[in-house]
């Protein structure tokens, strides 16, 4: 449907430059409903297959592959490096307060003259036009999306991550943020490199995007519009996932858990994994080759809240001391990289194989007029699968999903461990399950360490040597930071608050892949969990409780029983682990000491609230729970 500006864009209060882009360009599209935008998205002739391509200085380049399948659309990218976020493709244009690389400095240049070219090519477009709000439907702020016609694609990624809006339903508005994707961009201006500046000023939120992978624009890019609003309003949107957790005796308990990437946030929404007879694998002893396996009868089930961007917006707190959580996005982007075959995940196999209407798939391995499957992935140029496979589902189509609002009862953080033993002592000393007080909630938070790769994203040479050699690297406040345009200091006082503020909340410590010289996987995760939930709200009497060895770790429960059976102690402590020691775990105690002390000096400025400059000393003289307990007291 092609109309002018004089349409639905009348009511939308536009920059005079932008409106000047819209009414020259030579074909303007407003799809009226999703379905019209997945047409387009399928190219002028509907598919089968689709190639989007651009002029760079007079040569066709394809940047994206459309294929028609029976369930949905297949897009993939012809180079690897489009396959994945870029973790170095954010540049700030405007001159706000920031701790992120500006424009200016990186090219050398102001970035006005780049935006005045990117207007003029989009003018020579056909463009697709859909508004969306960011935050999603309900509490979302107005925004609109400018797009090349033969992206639409992207767009419909766009939209069904956010939610399908209409300009009827949202009315006359003015946009609080603005994106606008110009692909060639990537090889005329930035060397074939990925490539997203935010422009920001209090009122709006410039987003250009320059490539093709949603990743750092329509997912995360939309993350950073949120952050900036809650950073100026005094609220947070956090990188967590969020479950409600039915135990068999009908006890509900919400958990928002939150960490690096690899950290297990979509892990707290999975079920945990049985063995074909039924056991659960807790762990395997990798230096005996011994599994260690326990027997529930009944788990408890689950009712995922939020996935990914959890949204903790004023609107929705109660003011009781527990923090109120929604789901930020009306779908979510996730990764199947784990799934492998057929049967390992059936109600998410059935949602995206027989779903309710088509969905967008990338890198999946679609063949026209096929069922595109999430376990067929596509290659990369070394042969291997693709380790950044995706789906966007609507949040409809997950099993027992919740729309509403919760309060949060238990805020975990996960950690991924290496494996430590006597003879390659390592960090990955971290028992089951940790009870920290707030201060240290905060602490973790800050730095948010990971000590694996992650497949959403390239790593930068100097990340994977750090991690090649069993090191940490930070992902910084939250784990949002890497999507944040603002500064540290302010995330780290935004968050300290938001914790204190929510005082009638537990905060707790879990590992994954590893505890000492067991590997784990996310068992400890799942099993925590299910304890937690079976502890109503995960209440621990103080008397249960009793101070790690390693004082960032908080307190360590005495025991941990799950239907009579008691978790081996040494999984509570590894320090007793006879593959482990004493002298092993103080080794890696120290490593996690030394690393935090050279993270947490660069907070240490005047404007860090004076509470967390108190907690970062204690962490500085490596001081003990306690201390942290007086600061910020234990909720139990």
């Amino acid at each position: 449907m092609s109309v002018t500006v004089t349409g639905p864009l009348a009511d939308v209060s536009l920059a005079p430059e932008v409106r000047a882009v819209l009414e020259a360009c030579p074909r303007l599209v407003i799809p009226a409903t999703r379905a019209e935008l997945y047409q387009l998205a399928l190219g002028p002739e509907g598919g089968p297959t689709f190639t989007v391509e651009y002029d760079v200085d007079g040569a066709m380049v394809p940047e994206a592959t459309v294929t028609r399948c029976r369930n949905g659309v297949a897009v993939n990218y012809p180079e690897d490096y489009m396959r994945r976020r870029d973790p170095d493709c954010m540049r700030i244009a405007d001159d706000l307060p920031t701790d992120k690389p500006r424009y200016r400095d990186v090219f050398d240049a102001e970035f006005d003259p780049t935006r005045t070219e990117t207007l003029e090519w989009l003018a020579t477009q056909e463009l697709v036009v859909v508004p969306f709000k960011a935050g999603g439907p309900r509490f979302g702020y107005p925004s609109l999306a400018i797009v090349p016609l033969n992206s639409a694609f992207f767009a419909l990624t766009l939209v069904d991550l956010q939610g399908w809006v209409t300009f009827d339903e949202i009315g006359p508005f003015t946009p609080r943020s603005m994106l606008y994707v110009a692909p060639p961009f990537r090889h005329t201006h930035f060397g074939g490199k990925q490539v997203v500046v935010h422009n920001r000023s209090h009122e709006l939120h410039e987003i250009w995007a320059y490539n093709l992978y949603p990743g750092p624009s329509a997912k995360k890019g939309v993350f950073s519009v949120l952050l900036d609003i809650g950073e100026q309003e005094g609220w947070l949107t956090a990188h967590a996932s969020s479950v409600r957790v039915t135990t068999p005796y009908e006890n509900e308990t919400v958990i928002m858990h939150e960490g690096a990437s690899g950290g297990g946030k979509s892990e707290m929404c999975q079920e945990i994994r049985r063995e074909d007879d039924g056991r659960i694998l807790v762990g395997t002893n990798v230096v005996r080759d011994e599994p260690y396996h326990i027997t529930l009868g009944e788990t408890s089930t689950l009712a995922p809240v939020t996935d990914d961007m959890t949204l903790c917006h004023p609107s929705v707190q109660k003011g009781n001391g527990r923090l109120v959580v929604a789901d930020a996005e009306a779908g979510w982007f996730v990764r199947v990289d784990n799934m492998t075959s057929y049967g390992e995940d059936p109600a998410f196999e059935r949602a995206v194989i027989q779903p309710e209407e088509p969905v967008l798939f990338l890198s999946i391995d679609g063949v026209a007029d096929a069922t595109a499957l999430p376990w067929e992935h596509t290659l990369d140029s070394n042969g291997k699968r693709c380790p950044n496979p995706r789906v966007v589902i609507p949040r409809s189509f997950v099993k027992n999903v919740i729309c509403e609002p919760k309060e949060v009862d238990v805020r975990t953080f996960g950690v991924r461990m290496p494996l430590c033993t006597r003879e390659n002592p390592t960090y990955g000393i971290m028992g089951m399950m940790h009870i920290i007080p707030p201060s240290l909630a905060w602490v973790w938070r800050l730095i948010a360490p990971r000590g694996d790769k992650n497949p959403s994203i390239g790593e930068s040479k100097d990340v994977k040597k750090a991690l090649k050699h069993g090191g940490m690297v930070a992902e910084g406040v939250g784990s949002y930071w890497p999507f944040s345009t603002g500064t540290k200091v302010a995330a780290a006082n935004l968050l300290l608050r938001q914790i204190v503020e929510n005082d009638r909340t537990r905060y707790v410590l879990t590992p994954n892949q590893h505890i000492g010289a067991y590997k784990v996987g996310f068992s400890a995760e799942w099993l925590t969990r299910e304890y937690l939930a079976r502890r109503g709200g995960g209440r621990i009497q103080p008397d249960h409780l009793t101070p790690a060895r390693c004082s960032l770790f908080g307190y360590r429960p005495k025991d941990v029983k799950l239907d009579g059976q008691q978790i081996r102690p040494t999984l509570l402590q590894p320090e007793y682990q006879s593959q482990v020691g004493l002298e092993a775990y103080d080794a890696g105690a120290k490593i996690l000491a030394d690393f935090f002390c050279s993270e947490l000096e660069q907070f240490m400025t005047d404007d860090l609230d004076p509470l967390g400059r108190k907690i970062i000393e204690v962490v500085l003289r490596g001081g003990d729970v306690e201390e942290y307990a007086e600061l910020t007291p234990l909720y139990v």
